[in-house]
């Protein structure tokens, strides 16, 4: 079993209060998405989808569609495409939420190089929306970030840089977010479907080598399972908050 990266969530916790709250379109918000959590070589409490290990990425791209949320109370769920993070310390991602604000769903768009907090992009989020996103870096510490809704008709591409990324994975996953108090109720998002999902410009399959299918579970409770995985195709079902 090789050793996963296991900081994440708390290190953010003494600069977290100075955090402004999320606005559409920019702002910083005191939820982020970062780092694996990891309990086993396969069970995560913050990750389930995806990852591949083993090698050097600078590329990761998938598509999925937007999942409704039901909501019962305050809660999140974010999907995104990303590089680093399991085995290593940042994070280069982008993606959408399906949240819960009480009994008031909330979807938007964001972008993410994890230790900074999250920028929220303006387009206009659905469910039911197709989503299509990809994290490319030219090796040397520079990257670009794109997502497209397609059903909207709007496109976000970022350049950003982050010296110190050490592209030593890459993921297609469904997140519980996390606070300075650790990692947030999931919402129920029901099912994610994610399809095209390339890592380095190759479909991940069920034999990509270093390939770990991650189940969100906290302690026995199973709270978010991937179904298996075909050319680049597969699924995430919410199991429990």
């Amino acid at each position: 079993m090789r050793k996963r990266y296991l900081c994440g969530a708390f290190v953010g916790v003494l600069v977290i209060a100075a955090a402004l709250s999320a606005t559409a379109g920019g702002g910083t918000t005191s939820r982020w998405h970062g780092p694996v959590h990891m309990r086993t070589n396969s069970s995560s409490t913050n990750w389930s989808g995806y990852a591949v290990t083993g090698g050097r990425y600078t590329s990761v791209s998938s598509s999925w569609t937007v999942p409704a949320v039901s909501c019962s109370g305050t809660a999140y769920s974010s999907f995104w495409v990303g590089l680093d993070g399991d085995t290593s310390g940042t994070v280069e991602q982008t993606g959408t939420d399906s949240d819960c604000s009480g009994s008031t769903p909330q979807y938007y768009a964001w972008y993410e190089m994890y230790p900074k907090f999250p920028v929220n992009l303006s387009g206009t989020v659905r469910p039911g929306d197709h989503l299509s996103a990809s994290v490319t870096t030219n090796g040397n510490g520079s990257f670009t970030l794109t997502i497209t809704d397609s059903t909207q008709g709007w496109t976000n591409t970022t350049t950003a840089r982050l010296k110190r990324a050490q592209l030593a994975s890459a993921e297609v996953i469904a997140e519980a977010p996390s606070s300075s108090g650790g990692v947030l109720p999931l919402a129920n998002f029901g099912t994610v479907s994610f399809s095209g999902a390339k890592a380095n410009g190759s479909l991940l399959t069920s034999s990509t080598p270093h390939l770990d299918p991650i189940t969100m579970q906290s302690g026995s409770t199973v709270k978010a399972q991937p179904g298996s995985i075909g050319s680049g195709a597969f699924s995430v079902t919410w199991k429990h908050s």
